[in-house]
């Protein structure tokens, strides 16, 4: 038993030597030199506290100024340059939403100078003019604020060569691609919701298109169709597409006056 304890306490002094060893070598050799650390240059640019939703005016308190790299601050507002914009732009109204966070640009705010909100909000040389809607001249109520949309016409024509027959329906799409700016009196989809079912539909056009809304509203009814986002950027459709599209209406013209007439005379 003695013999053992002896082997058992040798073996630790032997342990510990080894490990005073490696320390005092370790101690002994120059350490690495450690790189330092690069400081990017920094400001502080004006940034949205919470979210500030379109159409809401900017109150006291929605903005702070928060520290953003230098290089990326040049199309934001910074402190050095306007210390007092923070007050500056109190009673300005949002024309785009802002995120928690987000930097503050004045491309998307506007000031109001005592006019209401859809004119604040309007890009200079257009116009908002409303028309009215249903569920079913209004895609089901599918459409929302800031969707675009082709507006179409659908008129019916009196046959002059057959007083008695039946008329002839015609439509066309006389706007194409124009912004919805609110759903009755509402400028942007309520929270959770994914259609809006309103009674009048407020467009964004240009003053040759509100005049052409203005006369077709007395010609006949109109009608919304809905717009695939991927072709927001879409221009006009070109003029052999518009041509074949005529075509074809005037096709389905002739077929429903011929139909419709044989059905009067039976």
């Amino acid at each position: 038993m003695m013999t053992a304890r002896i082997v058992v306490l040798t073996i630790a002094l032997g342990a510990g030597g080894v490990a005073a060893y490696l320390v005092s070598n370790s101690e002994g050799q120059p350490q690495a030199p450690v790189a330092p650390v690069v400081q990017l240059p920094t400001v502080d640019v004006l940034v949205a506290k919470g979210d500030i939703g379109l159409g809401q005016p900017i109150k006291p308190g929605d903005l702070v100024w928060q520290t953003w790299p230098e290089a990326a601050s040049n199309i934001f507002i910074r402190r050095g340059d306007r210390p007092e914009a923070a007050s500056q732009l109190v009673g300005s109204i949002a024309r785009a939403p802002f995120v928690i966070g987000e930097p503050i640009r004045e491309q998307k705010l506007v000031k109001s100078d005592g006019s209401g909100f859809m004119a604040a909000i309007l890009p200079a040389g257009m116009r908002a003019i409303s028309t009215e809607i249903s569920p079913e001249t209004g895609a089901g109520g599918f459409i929302l604020p800031n969707d675009r949309v082709d507006v179409i016409l659908s008129k019916r024509d009196k046959n002059p060569d057959r007083p008695g027959a039946a008329d002839f329906v015609s439509s066309e799409i006389i706007l194409s691609n124009v912004r919805v700016l609110a759903i009755d009196q509402a400028p942007k989809e309520k929270e959770g919701q994914n259609n809006v079912v309103g009674k009048t539909v407020t467009l964004e056009l240009k003053p040759e298109q509100a005049e052409t809304l203005a006369r077709a509203r007395q010609s006949g009814s109109l009608a919304l169709a809905l717009r695939s986002i991927a072709d927001v950027n879409a221009g006009e459709t070109n003029k052999t597409e518009t041509q074949m599209a005529r075509r074809g209406s005037a096709i389905e013209i002739i077929r429903y006056g011929i139909t419709s007439s044989l059905t009067a005379q039976k």
